[in-house]
C-alpha cells in the first residue's frame, strides 16, 4: 500500500479528499443518522474528529458528490437533492470577553445571510436565526440542515468566571431554542461538543434532541478502531510496536463493540514516530486539576469510579459531578456496565497509558514542589524495581517525601486528609509509566496498590501509623493473602508494606519480602 499525506490538524472534508490524505470512512454513520432521525446531539472529548464529521455532513447535504466517490454513502444517497446548510462554529474565539459571544453569533449569521442574499430584519440572535431558517426554506424549496460545532465552548471557556459562564449559557439557550421553533423548516440537526450540559440549563428550548453519545451503534462515529489502523493506516505501521500503540492510545469506549483511538494521537505518532502524550499536551485544563484537589479527590480513587446515566450527564456551571467532568473531557472512559435496579451503572477507568501517566504527572506536580518528581526519580524508581533493590526503594521513598516542604503539606487542600500520602505515592508510580492497579479486590479484602512490571508483581499496602496503630502494613498483606490472586500469572510476587507518619511527614517504616 502507498503512504498518503497525514491529515494533521485538517478538519475540512474537502481538503482531505482532494489532497489524497488518509481518511477513515465515517459516511455510513452519517447516512444512518439521516435515515433514522432528525435532531441529534453528540458529545466527544476535544480533538476527536467532531469538526471533521460535521464538515462531512455539510458537504453531503450540499450534494458535492465527487468528494464521496468510493465511500459507503456514495451509492446510497440521492445526489439530485441539495439542502441549504447553516453551520455555526464556536471552536475558536475569546469567550472570556462579556461581549464576544453576542458579536460572534452576529458575525456568523451575517456571513450566512450575505452568502444567501438575505437582508436581516432583526437584531437579536434568536430572531435572526428563526427568520434565516424560514427564508432559506422558502427560497430553496428544501428544508434547512443546522450544524453546530462545539456548541458548549462559550460556556467552558468562561468557567473561571461563573457569572459570565451563566450569561453565555443563557444566551446559547435562547439561540438553540430557535431550532425547535423552526422545526417545520429544519431537515436535520446535529449539535456537537465536549460536555453534555443538562437539558434544563441549555436545551430547555430544544428538548427534542436525540443524544447518541452512549448509543452503541455510534460508539465509533469519531475516532479510529483497531481495524482502521490495520487497514487504512497499514503503510504507517512498519517500525512501530503494534501492542505499544494499543497500550498508549487505544481504550476510549462508549458502549459499542470497539474501543477507539484519539485520531490526533495516532496522526502525531505516525508523523513523529515517537510515543508521547500528544493529545494530553495540547491543553489539559487547569481547572480540572484544581477541581480534583479542591474536592479532595484522592488520585487512587479515579481509576474505578462509578456513575449512572444521570450522574454522567449532571453537568452545568453550578453542578459538575467529578465523574461527569472526567468522563466527558476524556480522562476517564467506560470500563463496564452493570444493571443497578433497572438503571445502568458504569464503571470508569483510564482509557490508556497516555492519560493515566500524564494526568497523574499533573496531579503530582500540583501536590508536590518542583523538583521532587524529577524525571531522574522516575528512572530511578523503575531501575530499583527492575533490580528488586528494596533497600534502595526504601531510601528513594524517604528522600522523595523528605523533599516536600512543610508549607507544601499545608497549602494543598488534599494534604489535610489521610489520602494525601496515598495520592502522592500512587501518582508517582503512575506518572513513571508503570502498570498500577489500585484497590484491587480479593476474597479477603481490598489491596491498596498492585504494580505489574518486568514480569513481576509488587503488592503494596499503605498505612498511616497514627491512625492505624494496630498491626503493620506487612502483617496485613500476609493475613489477607493478597498474593493468592496473582499466583495464576506464574510471576515472582513481592509484598511491600509502607507506613507513613503524619507527624514526621515521611515514611515511618518499610518492609519487603517475597510472597
Amino acid at each position: 500500500m502507498t503512504r498518503r499525506k497525514l491529515p494533521i490538524g485538517i478538519q475540512t472534508f474537502r481538503t482531505i479528499r482532494e489532497e489524497g490524505c488518509y481518511y477513515v470512512d465515517k459516511t455510513a454513520y452519517a447516512r444512518r443518522l439521516v435515515e433514522e432521525g432528525t435532531h441529534y446531539f453528540l458529545s466527544r472529548p476535544r480533538r476527536f474528529g467532531k469538526s471533521l464529521f460535521v464538515d462531512t455532513l455539510k458537504e453531503l447535504f450540499e450534494g458535492n458528490e465527487p468528494l464521496f466517490e468510493g465511500l459507503d454513502v456514495h451509492d446510497r444517497w440521492d445526489w439530485s437533492v441539495r439542502h441549504p446548510v447553516v453551520r455555526l462554529d464556536f471552536s475558536a474565539g475569546d469567550f472570556n470577553d462579556p461581549d464576544y459571544l453576542r458579536e460572534d453569533v452576529g458575525a456568523q449569521l451575517d456571513a450566512v445571510e450575505e452568502g444567501a442574499g438575505i437582508e436581516s430584519r432583526y437584531s437579536s440572535g434568536p430572531a435572526r436565526f428563526r427568520r434565516l431558517l424560514a427564508t432559506l426554506h422558502e427560497r430553496t424549496g428544501q428544508r434547512v440542515v443546522v450544524l453546530v460545532d462545539e456548541y458548549d465552548r462559550p460556556i467552558l471557556d468562561a468557567l473561571g468566571k461563573p457569572e459570565l459562564a451563566r450569561a453565555n449559557r443563557d444566551s446559547l439557550r435562547g439561540l438553540y431554542s430557535a431550532i425547535k421553533a423552526s422545526d417545520a423548516h429544519v431537515r436535520f440537526t446535529l449539535l456537537t461538543g465536549v460536555s453534555k450540559f443538562s437539558k434544563v440549563s441549555v436545551f430547555s428550548g430544544l428538548n427534542n434532541l436525540k443524544d447518541i453519545t452512549l448509543d452503541p451503534r455510534y460508539s465509533a462515529i469519531c475516532g479510529y478502531t483497531d481495524t482502521d489502523l490495520d487497514t487504512v493506516f497499514a503503510p504507517e505501521l512498519p517500525g512501530l510496536d503494534r501492542q505499544a500503540i494499543r497500550d498508549w492510545y487505544n481504550g476510549y469506549h462508549w458502549l459499542g463493540e470497539d474501543r477507539v483511538y484519539n485520531p490526533f494521537d495516532i496522526l502525531l505518532l505516525f508523523d513523529t514516530r515517537k510515543f508521547k502524550a500528544h493529545w494530553f499536551e495540547t491543553g489539559t485544563p487547569r481547572f480540572l486539576i484544581d477541581t480534583l484537589l479542591r474536592r479532595r479527590v484522592a488520585s487512587p480513587e479515579l481509576d474505578g469510579m462509578m456513575g449512572t446515566d444521570a450522574l454522567l450527564s449532571a453537568f452545568d456551571v453550578d453542578e459538575m459531578a467529578t465523574e461527569a467532568l472526567l468522563f466527558q473531557t476524556g480522562y476517564l472512559t467506560i470500563a463496564g456496565e452493570e444493571d443497578f435496579d433497572g438503571e445502568a451503572l458504569y464503571r470508569l477507568e483510564y482509557p490508556n497509558r497516555e492519560v493515566r501517566q500524564s494526568l497523574n504527572g499533573s496531579l503530582l506536580r500540583a501536590m508536590t514542589p518542583e523538583g521532587s518528581h524529577r524525571t531522574k526519580d522516575h528512572l530511578r524508581l523503575r531501575q530499583l524495581l527492575r533490580e528488586n533493590d528494596f533497600d534502595g526503594l526504601d531510601a528513594l521513598f524517604r528522600s522523595f517525601f523528605a523533599g516536600i516542604p512543610y508549607q507544601w503539606h499545608t497549602k494543598n487542600d488534599i494534604a489535610r486528609y489521610e489520602g494525601y500520602y496515598a495520592s502522592v505515592f500512587y501518582s508517582w508510580f503512575a506518572a513513571a509509566g508503570l502498570d498500577v492497579r489500585v484497590e484491587d479486590s480479593t476474597s479477603r479484602g481490598r489491596l491498596d496498590m498492585a504494580v505489574l512490571f518486568n514480569d513481576q508483581v509488587y503488592l503494596f499496602e499503605l498505612k498511616t501509623v497514627e491512625k492505624e496503630p494496630e498491626g503493620t502494613a506487612m502483617a496485613q498483606l500476609e493475613e489477607k493473602g493478597y498474593a493468592d490472586k496473582y499466583r495464576r500469572l506464574g510471576q515472582p510476587i513481592h509484598l511491600v508494606g509502607v507506613e507513613f507518619s503524619r507527624e514526621e511527614r515521611n515514611v515511618a517504616a518499610f518492609a519487603a519480602e517475597r510472597a
